[in-house]
């Protein structure tokens, strides 16, 4: 199955339609309006095929051509250079290097946390306190520039808008007072790009 895979002329990226991971890879191919075919899969039982393009069986994985990628922000960025327009990193290497450790605190701070709340842990209820407060704390940084920590829009709104779409489904509600959020989260969500990433799982999710 893989050969076939790799003969494929568009791009195939095999998704878990409810995976927020997953949600931020769709969100860069639909930004640059990327044609890719997505293939759903369910995590708990991951095909062979994917098995044999990712020794890890993780989703997403990314297949281009003979070019086989796993890891999200590793997909995101290689189609950020594979097609420059719009382009989602600053030129400079100091801006990109910012933008890139961004990302890394936004999967730190955020995604860890978002992860516990998911796997439905014991320690969930703490995570989720945790993830709300944090978020309301850094409601200032949304609200200071239309796009987070910038005036362009980027990978690292890519990744964070996953995440808060997936807040009434984990549970929690920001308060009105934390405004800069909410604009924020009203901004992406009406991006065409956002709305086209969407899976019909994730339209489900917002009713």
């Amino acid at each position: 199955m893989a050969a076939v895979a790799n003969k494929r002329s568009v791009m195939t990226l095999y998704s878990d339609p409810t995976d927020p991971y997953c949600h931020r890879v769709r969100m860069v191919l639909a930004e640059k309006n990327i044609t890719y075919e997505v293939e759903d899969i369910d995590p708990l039982n991951v095909p062979e095929e994917v098995m044999e393009l990712n020794p890890y069986g993780t989703l997403p994985t990314l297949v281009d051509r003979d070019l086989k990628l796993y890891e999200s922000r590793i997909i995101m960025e290689y189609l950020d250079e594979r097609f420059p327009h719009p382009p989602l990193l600053p030129v400079d290497p100091v801006s990109r290097s910012t933008s890139r450790l961004l990302m890394y605190r936004v999967e730190s701070d955020w995604y860890r946390q978002l992860d516990i709340i998911l796997s439905g842990k014991k320690e969930a209820a703490k995570a989720r306190k945790e993830l709300r407060e944090s978020l309301i704390s850094t409601a200032p940084v949304f609200g200071a520039k239309p796009f987070f920590m910038s005036d362009e829009f980027s990978l690292v709104d890519c990744a964070i808008a996953p995440l808060l779409w997936r807040l009434p489904e984990m549970g929690i509600e920001i308060p009105a007072s934390a405004k800069g959020l909410h604009e924020y989260s009203k901004r992406l969500f009406e991006k065409e790009s956002f709305i086209k990433s969407l899976s019909e799982a994730e339209q489900e999710m917002r009713g």
